[in-house]
């Protein structure tokens, strides 16, 4: 029997205001599926992957883990590429507009590009990058050459 493709098919969130971070991702422009999103779970289209908002204590109970307070970095990071610096930029300025926290402003960065930090209202870090060495597809996501 062949193996299933190695492919990360959904990223979840734990929040503390479902409804705040919802609109939130919302307000960045992510579409949120109506069909699949419940009052207790919201999921959005997000380029090769599906972006699902959930309850953190919920999640944690979900994976068998305690639920303990949420320390300033969680290990973990999601990026959204875009096409240019000014897109990183309006991208940053945007997220702002809409409740984000500003991380680090939008700078060349060592490994060739452009990129920017923002955390969402529960404190998640979201990288604004353009990345010179990923082509952009038309549904937003990266084209990572082999």
């Amino acid at each position: 029997m062949k193996p299933a493709p190695a492919a990360i098919a959904l990223v979840t969130l734990g929040v503390d205001d479902l409804p705040r971070a919802t609109r939130f991702y919302s307000d960045l422009g992510f579409d949120k599926s109506a069909s699949q999103s419940q009052t207790s779970v919201s999921f959005f289209r997000a380029g090769g992957v599906v972006l699902s908002l959930f309850d953190r204590r919920a999640l944690a109970k979900d994976a068998g883990l305690p639920v303990a307070p949420r320390g300033p970095f969680g290990g973990i990071t999601i990026a959204r590429t875009l096409p240019s610096r000014e897109a990183v930029d309006d991208a940053y300025a945007h997220a702002l507009a809409h409740g984000a926290t500003a991380l680090k402003p939008p700078q060349e960065v060592f490994w060739g590009g452009y990129s920017g930090y923002v955390a969402d209202p529960d404190g998640h870090p979201i990288e604004l990058a353009l990345n010179p060495f990923f082509p952009l597809r038309e549904d937003g996501s990266a084209d990572l050459p082999m």
